[in-house]
């Protein structure tokens, strides 16, 4: 395991197994104010046009940006060693989403 560098502090991290395992996710609702950014992870049922809220997270706009950041270099390197993500040719329209309960 590499060590943190000078000044850093190593975080450990617990997890359950649910955790660990993740979600699916299928679509994904970005909202923002001047305090922080809220991202909704949504799966969408196939042919049914229904959905169910997976997860919730709220960060400051400084994190949002180190995530877009990360993902962006993620991105780029799936890239380099898979070559270029396709995206739908042609994108579903929108699903009108609302929450239920």
């Amino acid at each position: 395991m590499a060590q943190p560098a000078e000044g850093q502090v190593q975080v450990q991290i617990k997890a359950d197994e649910k955790e660990l395992v993740g979600q699916y996710c299928n679509l994904v609702m970005v909202h923002n104010n001047a305090e922080e950014f809220t991202l909704h992870f949504i799966y969408v049922f196939p042919n049914v046009p229904q959905g169910k809220l997976v997860s919730g997270v709220i960060v400051s706009p400084g994190h949002a940006k180190r995530i877009w950041r990360a993902i962006g270099e993620n991105i780029a390197r799936y890239e380099a060693q898979f070559g270029p993500i396709r995206e739908a040719p042609d994108p579903s329209p929108m699903p009108n989403v609302g929450f239920v309960q």
